[in-house]
């Protein structure tokens, strides 16, 4: 833990000297929820969300109930999708569906340095994006004003916010997001699948590894959603998994989740296993298939064992 510490230290006093200082909140507390629900309905109404629907089932395996949705139509996805290598083609620059953002997709303004809105091609309800204004790249060091965001919603509703940094890790923009799901996770009222695997790591304030876990990963139970308090353990879990810090670039691809109770990160080798793609709420113990074959190939492989492969190797 020594050499976590001093690595914490260093961090903090480049981010000191920087002279990142706190940002002022535009969110008015306890409008968050309400907010979001206005904006859902309008979005639906006007045909700017366009939510995926999905069935699903259980897989258990090693403790865990996974809970994995099969998509049932994904091709207004595809479809955008082809549109914007179309255009990547044409025009030489990439399309980045943040900058500007969907006003019908905006839910509120956070901060003078983020802002709120509805994941377009949601398969969960009121799932929200928490994108920076100005571009800044997936892959980069979350900073203080990306934890100032995040606290700003945590204390509005119980919910799971996560981050895919690189694609690698699952993210399909390179505009840097933050992601946020309200709890429950789960059809059945089961707030977060893994959490079982995680209860005797809970007892513990240090930084641990949840030994059920086959992968990779570094755990840290929460006090509070205080964002200086987050900031620094979010340097202590990077130096847990040896992620390194080179000017505000990580040496890898990795999934962060944060609740107000835990924080968790996991190192990532590769994106995903034979079709079947997985970012960080795959560590929370919920996956997507595309259809009725990749559900097929993750039964016989099993979820957990999944999530070996795309980790890394302890």
């Amino acid at each position: 833990m020594g050499a976590i510490a001093c690595y914490t230290t260093v961090i903090m006093t480049i981010y000191k000297d920087n002279s990142i200082t706190s940002n002022q909140i535009l969110l008015q507390p306890g409008t968050l929820w309400h907010q979001i629900e206005e904006r859902t309905e309008h979005a639906l109404k006007c045909g700017a969300l366009l939510s995926i629907p999905t069935e699903f089932e259980f897989v258990e395996q090693d403790g865990v109930r996974f809970l994995v949705r099969t998509l049932s139509n994904l091709v207004r996805k595809d479809k955008a999708k082809q549109q914007q290598e179309k255009q990547k083609t044409s025009t030489g620059k990439e399309f980045n569906p943040f900058l500007p953002y969907e006003e019908d997709l905006f839910v509120a303004d956070i901060s003078p340095t983020h802002v709120c809105i509805l994941n377009k091609y949601n398969v969960v309800d009121h799932h929200l994006l928490i994108i920076t204004r100005e571009f800044a790249e997936q892959e980069s060091l979350l900073s203080l004003a990306d934890f100032q965001a995040m606290e700003a919603c945590l204390t509005e509703f119980d919910g799971l916010v996560f981050y895919n940094s690189g694609k690698i890790a699952g993210a399909s923009q390179r505009h840097k997001h933050l992601q946020m799901i309200p709890l429950p996770l789960t059809p059945d009222g089961t707030h977060i699948p893994i959490a079982p695997l995680l209860k005797n790591a809970k007892c513990n304030s240090s930084i641990v590894n949840i030994p059920q876990l086959p992968f990779l990963h570094a755990f840290a139970t929460l006090n509070s959603t205080c964002a200086e308090t987050i900031l620094e353990i979010y340097h202590q879990l990077l130096a847990a998994v040896d992620l390194q810090v080179d000017k505000q670039q990580i040496s890898g691809a990795y999934n962060l989740l944060v609740t107000r109770e835990w924080i968790l990160i996991v190192p990532r080798s590769q994106e995903g296993v034979e079709s079947i793609s997985v970012n960080s709420l795959g560590f929370a113990g919920t996956m997507l298939v595309r259809n009725s074959q990749q559900m097929k190939i993750l039964k016989k492989i099993g979820p957990m064992n999944i999530l070996h492969q795309v980790g890394k190797s302890k």
